[in-house]
């Protein structure tokens, strides 16, 4: 049995969640609305203030999706009630970040500056303090979301082993390489 599917996903007060005759699954919170497709072998029971996934067979695709859904969901429980926050950190000389609205303008040490759109559902916002490393910071309830705009925006200058130079998580720790030797 999997232990993460057989935990039942608490609802807090505030937070309303329906599922529709097709198992789209709807929560509801005090920051947003989220929607998730659940699929039609896992059944879906909201309770008493909580939402328990049962699955039909111990098959590996069953047992797989059981814990899967479980996962979601409570991650789509967390962010309408709390939200989701991820910060990045643009560690060399010359890097850059500012933003107005959702244009992310990132100047990477390439010969031109890097323009993004972050999506609606993003708030972003950049800090670039005396003595620091800019940093870039995305807001939103969609845990899914923020991840692949960070891990999209860390793709543009992954940080290098030697120096650490690059776009990096905040806390991030890096394997760093020895460089090379000085000869006699």
């Amino acid at each position: 049995m999997s232990r993460i599917g057989k935990q039942p996903v608490v609802v807090p007060a505030g937070v309303t969640i329906t599922v529709s005759a097709d198992n789209v699954l709807t929560v509801k919170g005090p920051k947003g609305q989220l929607t998730q497709n659940i699929d039609r072998d896992i059944t879906i029971e909201v309770k008493e203030g909580e939402v328990v996934f049962t699955r039909p067979t111990d098959q590996i695709r069953h047992r797989a999706m059981h814990g899967l859904y479980r996962s979601l969901v409570n991650n789509m429980v967390k962010g309408v009630t709390e939200g989701y926050k991820k910060e990045l950190e643009l560690v060399g000389v010359g890097f850059k970040a500012a933003n107005t609205g959702n244009l992310l303008d990132l100047a990477l040490g390439y010969s031109h500056n890097i323009i993004i759109e972050i999506p609606s559902e993003l708030k972003v916002s950049t800090t670039t303090e005396k003595g620091q490393n800019p940093k870039v910071f995305l807001e939103g309830i969609d845990k899914q979301l923020i991840g692949q705009v960070a891990a999209k925006l860390r793709s543009l200058r992954k940080p290098e082993p030697y120096k650490g130079k690059g776009v990096k998580y905040a806390g991030e720790i890096l394997r760093r390489k020895a460089g090379k030797s000085a000869g006699k």
